[in-house]
């Protein structure tokens, strides 16, 4: 392969591989706002609540997260946190919970439309913050809330315990949505909805190591872009035609030697933390500035559930990359930062998401020691705008870009000798 691509524009249209997967993140808000119209029940689900479970019961679902993410990326969060904070919520809280629970309050948002919920469903593996928020969401909407308890795994498997404890759960979540609903579980329809499931998470990981090649085939920020459809598609058939989509695409490319990072790719980075969705465009235009590719991204990689049965979906839900002990953690990040030769690793640790932050020293000092690459970190917030500092950002990423640059001559000086 060369060692420079030909720099080529990135395929948006509706029939390419990205513009399927925005179609299956968009269609998400008017299809639950068409059946909110027609009457039908409409559920706000945490993005990590087995939406096969909702799925199955053909329950039109939406997910404040990702409503709370385009907002922030619309620059339209700040006046929501304000409207919470004036509520009474504490501006440390999570920003997607301001957001949504300002939203609450009217079920109006012109960057966002979605309709309100006649029910809720939540998890907990991605951080207790999940239990409270929608805690109080069934409280001020009225509406019931069916939960899921995924405990911290403290240990690297799942234990037999925690799956039985689990598995109890699951069919207690199915009863009461039969209760809510009035629908009947349908066996069948979860089985394929499960096959669904396995084979867009196995398109997606494939798609992902494309960037493992050197230099990438496509700009990093990529995988945060497209990983929108395995939150809230994944049970779909067109998710898994829309990943494969990419894969050829992506396949194409390699073959013709074109990638869509513009300039040369001087330095291979993995980006650890959430997206500061506020700041995509000022974030990615700094790194392209310095020849920097995120080539490795945690927050996109982890999205991907394959399994084959219902004790093996449980376990993936178990095992949510940043609720798991530090060992699997680091593990899971080794499995893509060595494949894909990076450079040096950037973090952002999230005001907003405490569970990740609250490990993301250690487990990210284990994985920059184990591929020997420096490390920076800079502080952020996926959502709220006013905790992020671009002055603070631009000297953590100089002395990340100064000792890379060191690092990559003294590698030269010794392949020269």
């Amino acid at each position: 392969m060369p060692e420079k691509y030909t720099v080529i524009k990135k395929d948006k249209s509706p029939e390419s591989g990205t513009g399927k997967v925005r179609a299956l993140s968009s269609t998400m808000y008017t299809d639950a706002i068409e059946a909110k119209a027609r009457g039908e029940m409409v559920c706000w689900s945490a993005s990590n609540f087995p939406a096969e479970i909702l799925q199955t019961f053909q329950i039109s679902t939406v997910y404040p997260e990702s409503q709370a993410a385009a907002i922030g990326a619309r620059h339209a969060a700040q006046e929501l946190c304000e409207q919470s904070e004036a509520a009474g919520y504490s501006n440390d809280i999570c920003a997607y919970a301001r957001i949504n629970l300002a939203f609450a309050k009217t079920g109006e948002c012109e960057a966002q439309p979605m309709p309100l919920p006649d029910f809720l469903a939540c998890c907990n593996n991605i951080c207790d913050c999940m239990f409270k928020w929608y805690e109080n969401l069934a409280v001020e909407l009225n509406v019931p809330l069916v939960i899921l308890d995924i405990p911290f795994n403290p240990d690297y498997d799942v234990s037999e315990a925690q799956l039985k404890y689990m598995r109890a759960q699951f069919y207690d979540c199915i009863a009461q949505i039969e209760k809510i609903t009035g629908k009947k579980w349908d066996q069948a329809r979860f089985e394929e909805i499960m096959k669904n499931v396995k084979a867009a998470s196995q398109a997606w990981v494939k798609a992902c190591e494309y960037s493992n090649n050197m230099p990438a085939l496509f700009n990093g920020s990529d995988i945060v872009s497209n990983m929108g459809g395995m939150v809230t598609g994944r049970c779909y058939p067109a998710a898994a035609e829309a990943y494969n989509t990419l894969c050829q695409e992506y396949q194409k490319m390699l073959d013709n030697g074109e990638t869509t990072f513009k300039g040369e790719e001087k330095y291979r980075v993995m980006m650890e933390g959430i997206s500061v969705w506020p700041y995509l465009r000022y974030i990615a235009d700094a790194l392209a500035a310095d020849g920097i590719n995120t080539t490795s991204y945690v927050y996109g990689n982890y999205t991907h559930r394959i399994y084959d049965s219902l004790d093996e979906m449980l376990i993936t839900y178990a095992s949510v990359w940043n609720s798991v002990c530090i060992e699997r953690a680091v593990d899971n990040r080794l499995a893509i930062a060595k494949p894909n030769h990076i450079d040096g690793i950037l973090v952002h640790t999230n005001r907003s998401c405490k569970m990740w932050s609250g490990i993301q020293a250690e487990v990210t000092r284990r994985v920059a020691e184990a591929c020997d690459v420096p490390l920076a970190v800079y502080d952020g917030d996926q959502a709220d705008p006013r905790n992020f500092s671009e002055a603070q950002f631009e000297t953590r990423l100089q002395g990340l870009v100064e000792i890379m640059d060191a690092n990559k001559k003294a590698k030269e000086g010794q392949k020269d000798e």
